[in-house]
């Protein structure tokens, strides 16, 4: 079930058998990719820095790892590219620059670098944040002022919905990032959330 606003979310102490360590979004997000594609179980992990990190209240990776940790269970993106199967951690952009075009974003994570690119997501309530805009350039120069805030939304020209799964085509392909990587060229695109499938230690 999605959270709650309020709810308890996560627990204190070591995970029972240990964990990975990794220290960004996309080596979350490999870990991931490697464990679904043979099939095996996904490992605790130890998450260290990144966009979702940051999402999840993370400020000090250099904390002794003997300290008393929080374990807490964290959504994972799935998305089908052109029927290839991919994964994501913190979001996908579909763009072809920042300052022209249609951007499509479907966010598990608040944070994109600086920007709080989607101010209501959260990692753990079985939601995608999904923005949808083609701003002109004046009002895509003002809105990127206020992302750092996260106060670029409401705005009558970026769609923000959230929901449990989604689906857009585009006319001709458009760069599609995960977790910051360009993974290639996709006009279809369809996305949905596997609630709490990942572990990770903060």
């Amino acid at each position: 079930m999605p959270l709650s606003r309020g709810a308890d979310w996560g627990g204190s102490g070591p995970p029972p058998g240990g964990y990975v360590l990794a220290a960004s979004d996309l080596e979350v997000r490999r870990i991931v990719t490697r464990a679904r594609s043979s099939g095996a179980d996904i490992p605790v992990i130890k998450l260290t820095g990144g966009d979702l990190w940051r999402s999840l209240g993370g400020r000090n990776p250099e904390r002794p790892f003997s300290e008393n940790l929080t374990t807490v269970g964290v959504d994972v993106g799935s998305a089908l590219l052109d029927g290839q199967i991919y994964w994501f951690i913190a979001h996908l952009v579909a763009r072809r620059t920042w300052f022209s075009g249609r951007c499509w974003v479907a966010a598990n994570s608040s944070h994109y670098g600086s920007w709080n690119l989607a101010p209501r997501a959260h990692p753990g309530d079985g939601l995608l944040d999904l923005l949808d805009s083609d701003l002109p350039l004046f009002q895509r120069l003002q809105a990127q002022r206020r992302l750092h805030a996260g106060i670029h939304v409401p705005h009558p020209g970026i769609a923000y919905k959230r929901l449990p799964a989604s689906q857009v085509t585009f006319p001709k392909a458009v760069p599609v990032y995960l977790d910051s990587e360009r993974v290639g060229t996709f006009r279809n695109v369809s996305v949905r959330i596997e609630e709490s499938a990942l572990e990770l230690v903060l």
